[in-house]
């Protein structure tokens, strides 16, 4: 039997909250090219492991689509607008959501608004939540650090972007660990 603290990809899916290129600038500019790296690994291995992917663009009339460095990964994601801040107030998110996989893994900007309300509310519908600290942001390091702990207390798990894709593969002798190893070390 799994350990349910652990990530199953066949339990498991992503969701990439408000990525856009309108949004990033207003980021710090090394976080941020930290954040969009380890969300391209997430999503390349995500891809490869056919974990369900769903994206999120926050009012993209606004503020532009996904940041073109992760575009050329969504081949198989959902992707959805909004402008709710918590994604599970759109009802095509909830729609795309498959029921019958409990783990969600979360990342994107900014951590504070959309990701934590997604979070509440994913853990509101009996989800396990899993935020992966190096891949969300905040304009503010101290509002992403209170999200972080408000996500914790609340019961999400805080990982990270190796934990996530090693718990995925589960052993070294999973077809495809040699080309994320390969993601790690290129990055």
């Amino acid at each position: 039997m799994p350990n349910k603290l652990l990530l199953q990809a066949a339990q498991s899916q992503l969701v990439v909250i408000d990525m856009q290129v309108k949004l990033a600038p207003a980021m710090d500019l090394a976080a941020m090219q930290v954040v969009t790296k380890n969300c391209a690994i997430l999503l390349q291995t995500a891809n490869l492991l056919q974990v369900a992917t769903h994206v999120t663009e926050q009012y993209p009339h606004g503020l532009g689509e996904t940041l073109p460095a992760l575009t050329q990964y969504l081949s198989h994601a959902k992707i959805v607008a909004k402008t709710a801040f918590s994604a599970c107030a759109e009802p095509l998110f909830k729609q795309y959501l498959q029921a019958d996989k409990s783990q969600i893994v979360l990342t994107g900007m900014e951590a504070h608004i959309c990701v934590l309300q997604t979070a509440l509310d994913l853990l509101n519908m009996n989800k396990q939540v899993f935020v992966v600290q190096d891949a969300i942001i905040s304009r503010n390091l101290s509002n992403k650090a209170s999200a972080i702990a408000r996500l914790q207390s609340a019961g999400c798990i805080i990982t990270n972007t190796e934990s996530v894709i090693f718990e995925w593969l589960g052993n070294a002798n999973h077809e495809a660990f040699k080309i994320v190893s390969k993601l790690i070390k290129s990055a």
